[in-house]
């Protein structure tokens, strides 16, 4: 049997955090990983601001995981790692490709209750939606963070 997780690969530091993380559970596990980067293009541009067309687009989403499998793939090289560009909603095409996966791994970008209220996150969707069991990896922290307030009821 071969263990595989699935990571998304975003270019920030918590999924490269999450990718470190899935490279050296493979490793103990003896499985593969498979990063995963998704795009789309809504005319703004996810990981080109700049970008003027989808093409453009899809290319800076692959410089990313290229950049960002490179290390991982010579950190590890009993390990088999594949790279992927796939365009679509993140959340989705993540679950999509974790669906007969063993975990599913997400950094965590640390946003704050009232972002997450308004926006949601991908790693939440992810947690409602996968069928494999998903590890949210968090980023790394400067400051301790202050727990989320606690709402007490009286009777």
């Amino acid at each position: 049997m071969n263990f595989r997780i699935v990571v998304g690969v975003d270019g920030s530091e918590a999924g490269r955090r999450a990718l470190r993380w899935a490279a050296t559970e493979a490793e103990i596990r003896g499985g593969t990983v498979q990063a995963i980067t998704v795009w789309n293009w809504d005319g703004t541009g996810s990981f080109a601001p700049m970008a003027t067309s989808p093409d453009e687009e899809r290319q800076r989403a692959q410089a990313v995981l290229t950049r960002e499998v490179g290390p991982i793939v010579n950190d590890f090289p009993t390990v088999a790692i594949t790279a992927d560009v796939v365009e679509g909603h993140p959340a989705r095409e993540l679950t999509k490709a974790a669906r007969d996966a063993d975990l599913l791994a997400l950094g965590s970008h640390g946003h704050s209750h009232v972002y997450q209220a308004v926006l949601g996150s991908i790693s939440d969707e992810c947690v409602r939606t996968a069928t494999c069991p998903v590890v949210v990896v968090p980023a790394t922290r400067t400051q301790p963070v202050a727990p989320a307030p606690a709402f007490a009821t009286t009777r």
